[in-house]
């Protein structure tokens, strides 16, 4: 059969996907209904995202410089790991039968030689100098493409591809010896990495090393969450001031699980999925019932957006392939699917819920990561348990409080209402620290009816990785609610203190998180010539939220407490009084109302959008006056 033919077929198989709709079986069983609308969600958004990534594609033979290159519409430089891309479009070429996948896949794959090095490995960017660990990612890319669509490929180019997976494979086997040989997400995705080439290349020592790091790999869960550990330098093991290791839900949920969980379903290894199950139940904890996840308070929260992180893969594949173990798991998927979905536009996934609304332009890099995640899914479709939404989220049925004692974080619930407090102290890098949320601040604030209403972004947003994060636009602003003062231009806040602790109290209908912080610079130094102790206290119950801030000192200059409430560009906003705000959602008006008057900050958009996580908001400053040394600040939800 020719490749002409082939395809043709192929396009027969590939309706076969969406034929279900029309099976009568739909009526029989609405678990299987469900399942299917899953596989129609993920199917056609990866085809709208393979299609947006074509027209990214250039398209010049006669300079294989840039034949096959893709272009980022939001950013100057070409992010090289595209051609990771070369296994969605063979997904998508062998589903559709169309030419166009195949050409892009043998396209970007092929232009992946400009990035060679001579160890076989890719390099992250054009510069040879520059971080290569990524080849774990392109070979499993190469792998899987070679695994499940190479017959798509005539038999020359095939050979070809074969011998450049088994220099990747090579490269890899050296460079990751351990779990620990740099962040916890290299060693844990070389695990199935080392499997998947090692069966396809027939490679016993590859296979052997994947057993190995499987090993190791068992002693990096936490107690007694079961949260995987290692996303913090200097080394993997680094703990913080407080003994807490470095952890950050991300990258766990949509890089390192994933390996994990494959490797352990591919070889049967029993104690490895009892291990994940709980792991995967934990992380799970974070998931907000919109399918948005809750990282506000991890390690490398700088590349943190709404639904996942920015240059990981997807949480699908490791929540999908669990899902008979839980099937709350099957909901996270769907969910946080239909979330992804929301924010593309134009066959792009957007770095966040708000980008349009700001007219931010996507960064390409979330797509191609993305797109693999559905590709592996809708492969793995016939070996998967039935997924639906029919389970409730863990946060969605939550009541009280959730303490996770090596996050030093607190999730806390009660009617509709949903947050997190984090005094988690670990720093991501040692030598400067891209601070997440701690010092008792409101890491979350979310409610069931309204949506998301607080998210913490950076204390300063920093490129700790220049060509992975999109530049800020404006005004930098933080988005996390906090306590704050200058002295001589410097800004101090709660945000720093991250020797800051809290305690939690549940009665009477009302959870109540409360403890003291103090006002400290990015070098760790507390204010001196106005107060700087605080108490900071937090009341939920069913009706309300209510933020208290007081202090015994004398507060000179302008102390504030600032609470950025999310909402997107075109909600209405007034201020009914000078001690109130109105901000009307689709679904019910939030009324911000506090016992001193609440000044909006004003900018040309009205709004301030933060990278970290993709939001606009609008910022609320409550100063403190003359003669008071408390604010209290309620937040409510009318019809």
């Amino acid at each position: 059969m020719n490749r002409r033919d082939f395809l043709h077929s192929s396009s027969l198989a590939g309706l076969g996907c969406m034929m279900p709709f029309d099976n009568v079986l739909f009526n029989k069983n609405g678990a299987i209904e469900q399942s299917i609308q899953y596989k129609a969600l993920a199917y056609g958004l990866l085809k709208d995202w393979c299609d947006g990534m074509i027209r990214q594609l250039i398209i010049k033979p006669s300079d294989p410089e840039i034949h096959g290159m893709m272009q980022c519409p939001a950013c100057d430089v070409v992010h090289a790991r595209f051609s990771d891309a070369v296994y969605p479009f063979f997904y998508m070429a062998k589903a559709t039968g169309k030419e166009k996948y195949l050409e892009a896949g043998i396209a970007v794959m092929e232009w992946s030689k400009n990035v060679t090095l001579p160890d076989g490995s890719w390099t992250n960017d054009l510069n040879p100098n520059s971080w290569n660990g990524t080849t774990v990612f392109g070979a499993i890319a190469l792998a899987e493409t070679l695994k499940y669509h190479g017959d798509l490929l005539d038999t020359n180019r095939y050979g070809a591809w074969k011998e450049r997976l088994g220099k990747a494979a090579a490269f890899i086997y050296e460079k990751f010896e351990t779990i620990d040989a740099t962040n916890v997400n290299y060693g844990a995705t070389n695990i199935y990495a080392l499997y998947l080439v090692g069966e396809l290349l027939e490679e016993p020592k590859y296979t052997a090393r994947s057993q190995k790091l499987a090993a190791e790999v068992k002693h990096y869960f936490t107690q007694p969450n079961y949260l995987l550990y290692g996303e913090i330098k200097p080394s993997a093991h680094k703990k913080s001031a407080k003994g807490l290791p470095g952890v950050d839900l991300g990258y766990n949920v949509e890089e390192s699980l994933n390996s994990i969980v494959m490797y352990a379903l591919h070889t049967g290894d029993r104690e490895l999925l009892v291990l994940l199950q709980k792991s995967l139940e934990s992380h799970l904890e974070f998931m907000l019932p919109d399918g948005g996840w809750d990282n506000s308070w991890g390690t490398r929260m700088f590349k943190w957006t709404y639904w996942g992180s920015r240059t990981c893969d997807g949480c699908q594949p490791a929540f999908s392939m669990m899902a008979g173990f839980n099937p709350a798991f099957g909901t996270a998927v769907i969910k946080n699917t239909e979330l992804l979905k929301r924010c593309t536009s134009e066959g792009l996934l957007h770095g966040g819920p708000h980008y349009l609304s700001h007219g931010i332009k996507p960064c390409l890099h979330h797509t191609f990561t993305h797109a693999k995640s559905l590709a592996t899914v809708l492969d793995q479709w016939g070996h998967l348990p039935e997924i639906n939404k029919k389970t409730l989220l863990p946060r969605e049925k939550a009541d009280g409080t959730r303490y996770f004692k090596e996050l030093d974080t607190v999730l806390f619930s009660r009617g509709n209402w949903r947050g997190t407090i984090s005094a988690y102290d670990a720093e991501y890098y040692h030598k400067e620290d891209f601070r997440q949320a701690t010092g008792n601040s409101l890491g979350i604030l979310y409610h069931q009816k309204v949506g998301l209403l607080c998210a913490a972004s950076m204390a300063v947003y920093k490129m700790m990785e220049p060509l992975n994060q999109q530049p800020a636009p404006g005004r930098d602003i933080a988005l996390t609610p906090r306590l704050e003062t200058y002295e001589n231009g410097v800004w101090y806040t709660n945000l720093y203190d991250l020797s800051a602790s809290f305690s939690t109290e549940d009665k009477m209908g009302e959870i109540q998180i409360s403890g003291n912080v103090k006002l400290k610079n990015e070098a760790r130094e507390t204010v001196e010539n106005t107060a700087a102790d605080f108490e900071l206290v937090y009341r939920c119950s069913k009706d309300l939220i209510k933020i208290t801030a007081k202090t015994p000192k004398a507060i000179t200059g302008q102390t504030a407490f600032v609470i950025p409430i999310i909402s997107p560009s075109g909600e209405m906003v007034n201020q009914p009084n000078k001690n109130s705000v109105a901000i009307q959602k689709e679904k019910g008006e939030v009324l911000i109302s506090a016992n001193v008057p609440l000044k909006i900050d004003t900018l040309t958009t009205n709004r301030t959008f933060n990278m970290v996580p993709g939001v606009e908001a609008l910022p609320i400053t409550v100063f403190f006056i003359k003669g008071i040394n408390h604010i209290e600040l309620t937040i409510i939800i009318n019809d």
